[in-house]
């Protein structure tokens, strides 16, 4: 590098430097400023408490509280038919979980099919069980659903590591032992813990598939039936199920929680162990590589599959709730708190995988969802050009709050911001203009033609500088100060297609939090968590952390220029609807994963520019984009969305689970 190139990159670094010092200062005061007010406040808030009268009105303030949530409750359901909607929700899940318990299992005509069924393959499953005090009903329960397998090719591994005063769970396991040779039974001379204890099991397996099991919990009569239905049929060297809680002294049909997981999506398992029950693998998988870690116990199961789901060739989701996992006092499925280690196990089985992906510089917090529910911040590489293109047609108020917002509230400075002018009839969105490209940072570009919002897209993106492009609707206001930098984290990475952000109404209900595919009356796609409120967690979590989807919107997308314009660019034969949604599968076809970040925020007045799509010429054309859509993707649509259970219904957004 010469002397003069030096001493321009030095001249960079130091204005870069000079200029997040100066936002760390603002910040920072800011900040201080909110502490000392919010102290203030405290204060004030203890005088008030301490008072006679606000005693005196407790009762009062009880009937206001109860009134005002009342009321909440009834407006997040907008009517009568609102409410009747979420009564019937209900006893839908109720049904569910009827339906998925003990009425599940195979009548006595369909247990002997399975058990009849012959496979390609001849394979042994060892079932590893570390056993540890358990309680000689748990330890029954979960040694005859072994037992009532409708797949015989199996060995159940059990190593005892209980203390003295439970010598029963040995002369148990020995009495099983003489009524079923599969069975193997190992007196450990100490407890070495749930790693040892389970290390200690798989010395003892011989099968060709390890799976594990936790020795209070519940399996499906045909979960083995089930694992090897895709192991024949799809190759699967890692398999696991859907799962559900149940209460401790109670049956399986007494469910606690049911969790209807997506097929493998590597982003939601960095960020949450969603996988955890029932796990069965290739013992190949396992070829210099320890099962579980003593270091990472508590958590030894989330270090363990993120290191086997790294190697594994085929990861195979089975969409059905095989796998009952037993709440209790001191279980983790009973409260994390009860085994507070984990927390910190996980956070560090999260970090070494990480690292082991070649991340060398992350954060990992806990979110709100759960402590071992994780918000993961990359470290941003370099400091790359993000070209920022909006499509403009009059509507002056709507231009001016978004580039406003990015102005004012972007931590993130290296943009550029691109309005694409489509045929706008008033004179001051051209006053504006003129204006804003007064900031060498913005320029306007023309499209001429009749409203095609791919082939405006296109256009900005032609004319884009930047290394990295971000798709934003007008009518939509930054909320988020590090919004750029929380969807360029993700586009950075190699593996990945669109990055998309949560996105508000006005009223902070949420308008997309990533979108899933065959959602909808068309059939085509739609938003998960529609309108639900934005402080809630989403099902099991889901809005409280970063994961992968099919799609995102185009109202908020950012992908790396050189492969948007490798997958050429938004279809135009998608005019209006659609075309982001047929970018990101085009994307996911060709092997990147598509991710939606909640810790991106901004608000989207949906439709403000355009209307809505429901009436007249507009609902004709959005019919015939849909028509397309679905002849385009038919197959795929027939598979349905990879990221959202089978189980789930498609004419609702909230999980809802069909019957």
């Amino acid at each position: 590098m010469s002397q003069r190139a030096e001493e321009e990159a030095l001249r960079l670094y130091k204005d870069a430097y000079e200029r997040e010092k100066k936002k760390t200062r603002f910040l920072t005061g800011r900040l201080s400023d909110e502490e000392y007010t919010n102290l203030e406040l405290e204060k004030k808030l203890a005088t008030i408490k301490g008072s006679f009268l606000w005693r005196l009105s407790k009762p009062l303030r009880s009937l206001v509280h109860w009134v005002h949530r009342t009321k909440e409750r009834v407006s997040r359901y907008g009517d009568l038919k609102g409410i009747l909607r979420k009564l019937n929700a209900k006893g839908i899940e109720r049904k569910a979980r009827i339906q998925h318990g003990s009425a599940s299992f195979p009548d006595p005509e369909e247990a002997r099919r399975q058990r009849e069924t012959k496979f390609d393959r001849n394979i042994k499953f060892s079932i590893l069980v570390p056993l540890y005090n358990t309680p000689e009903k748990f330890l029954r329960q979960a040694v005859e659903s072994v037992t009532a397998q409708t797949y015989a090719g199996w060995e159940l591994c059990l190593a005892d590591g209980s203390d003295a005063e439970h010598a029963d769970v040995g002369r148990i396991c020995r009495e099983y032992m003489a009524k079923d040779d599969r069975i193997r039974y190992r007196k450990l001379r100490r407890n070495q813990g749930i790693s040892g204890n389970t290390n200690a099991c798989l010395d003892m397996a011989t099968g060709e598939y390890i799976a594990l099991f936790d020795h209070d919990d519940v399996l499906h009569p045909s979960v083995l039936y089930e694992y090897m239905k895709v192991i024949c049929g799809k190759g699967a060297d890692y398999i696991y199920c859907d799962e559900a809680t149940f209460q401790g002294n109670k049956t399986i049909d007494d469910m606690i929680t049911l969790h209807f997981k997506p097929d493998f999506a590597p982003d939601n398992l960095r960020a949450n162990n969603y996988i955890c029950h029932f796990s069965a693998f290739d013992r190949k998988l396992l070829e210099c590589m320890p099962l579980f870690r003593s270091e990472f116990d508590g958590s030894q199961d989330h270090d363990m599959i993120l290191r086997l789901t790294s190697r594994a060739k085929c990861v195979v989701h089975v969409p059905k709730l095989l796998y009952y996992w037993r709440s209790h006092a001191g279980s983790v499925a009973s409260d994390i708190n009860a085994k507070s280690y984990a927390i910190e196990a996980a956070k560090g089985a999260v970090a070494a995988s990480l690292r082991a992906q070649g991340f060398d510089h992350f954060e990992i917090t806990s979110t709100k969802a759960f402590e071992t529910i994780f918000r993961i911040k990359y470290e941003i590489q370099g400091n790359p050009l993000v070209s920022i293109i909006i499509p403009n047609k009059d509507h002056l108020g709507d231009l001016q709050r978004c580039i406003l917002s990015i102005l004012e509230k972007s931590t993130y400075d290296h943009y550029e911001i691109i309005v694409v002018e489509n045929n706008s009839v008033s004179d001051e969105i051209f006053e504006y203009y003129k204006k804003i490209q007064q900031n060498a940072n913005i320029q306007v570009v023309t499209y001429e033609g009749e409203f095609n919002y791919s082939k405006i897209n296109n256009l900005g993106v032609e004319h884009a500088k930047g290394e990295y492009i971000l798709l934003l609707n007008n009518d939509t206001k930054v909320i988020s100060l590090d919004w750029i930098e929380e969807l360029l984290m993700y586009a950075q990475r190699r593996d990945v297609g669109a990055v998309g952000a949560k996105l508000y109404y006005e009223d902070r209900t949420i308008q997309h939090a990533g979108v899933v595919l065959g959602l909808g009356q068309h059939r085509t796609a739609g938003h998960s968590h529609y309108r639900v409120s934005s402080n809630n967690l989403g099902y099991m979590g889901r809005l409280c952390y970063a994961q992968n989807v099919m799609a995102v919107t185009g109202a908020c997308l950012m992908m790396k220029k050189a492969l948007f314009q490798e997958l050429g660019g938004l279809d135009e034969n998608f005019a209006v609807s659609l075309n982001d949604v047929d970018l990101c599968v085009r994307a996911w076809k060709a092997g990147y994963v598509n991710v939606f970040t909640p810790f991106a925020e901004l608000y989207h007045f949906e439709s403000i520019s355009r209307g809505l799509d429901d009436t007249g010429e507009k609902a004709q054309r959005y019919d015939r984009e849909s028509e397309a859509f679905r002849a385009k993707w038919k197959d795929l649509l027939v598979q349905g969305d990879p990221y959202y259970n089978p189980n789930f219904s498609l004419d609702r957004s909230d999980f809802a689970l069909k019957i």
